[in-house]
């Protein structure tokens, strides 16, 4: 890109349109546009770095995916527990990981290989990349107000002490994305980071996810430089 754009510090994104893009391409089982989407995602995440995103939100799975068909969500799993064996077993991994979400959704074994990943990239560095699984924002702010009403109780803090803070500390990630993407065309961000998102900038490809390229990613950023962002000023 040209040193004049201005590269948003944190892209959100919602990697919508796999299945459809299965469909539309005549594959025997709409998982197999999910692992399709596997592997974009791992090229998204090197053109990041390349272009200098320091740190990218990955809308992976939302709570209300896991009421699609079992033999659906049992494929997304075993893509999960593939995608991360590979994180751990990468040589050079130069970003860390978090990952937020009602994770205790998920099976003991992908929890723990969270778990593990979390541990190993925590001193990495200067990237990072979360990813939001089992993730809902209104649930995250219920998780966030349920911890508050806990520390009112125990005497931790006191009601008047409650403020925009005290909400942002208990949230999965208090990190505020400077850009939202969406793929597949559809124009809303179901869920993703309500809190966090407030003065986000949006911007909504046509391309499905499992088609996103380069120049998509690029496209993006160069409308996101375009953009005067006034924070309500």
């Amino acid at each position: 890109m040209h040193e004049q754009h201005k590269i948003p510090q944190h892209i959100g994104i919602i990697m919508d349109g796999n299945r459809r893009w299965a469909k539309e391409h005549k594959l025997k089982a709409v998982w197999q546009g999910h692992e399709a989407g596997a592997r974009t995602l791992e090229n998204v995440l090197t053109w990041c770095k390349e272009l200098g995103v320091q740190e990218v939100t990955l809308y992976a799975l939302s709570l209300e995916n896991f009421n699609r068909p079992q033999e659906e969500v049992a494929k997304l799993m075993e893509i999960t527990r593939k995608e991360f064996k590979q994180l751990l077993t990468k040589e050079k991994q130069d970003y860390r990981i978090r990952i937020i979400g009602r994770t205790q959704e998920y099976p003991t074994d992908i929890q723990e290989l969270m778990q593990q990943l979390i541990k190993q990239t925590a001193e990495k560095g200067p990237y990072t990349v979360n990813f939001a699984m089992a993730y809902d924002g209104r649930a995250e702010i219920v998780d966030a107000v349920k911890k508050i009403a806990e520390d009112v109780r125990t005497g931790e803090i006191s009601i008047k002490d409650i403020n925009e803070k005290t909400i942002e500390q208990r949230l999965y990630s208090a990190s505020q994305p400077d850009l939202i993407i969406r793929t597949s065309g559809e124009q809303r961000i179901s869920g993703f980071l309500l809190w966090q998102a407030s003065y986000a900038e949006l911007y909504f490809s046509p391309k499905m996810w499992p088609e996103f390229k380069r120049e998509d990613l690029v496209a993006a950023i160069t409308t996101y430089s375009e953009r005067k962002r006034r924070f309500g000023k």
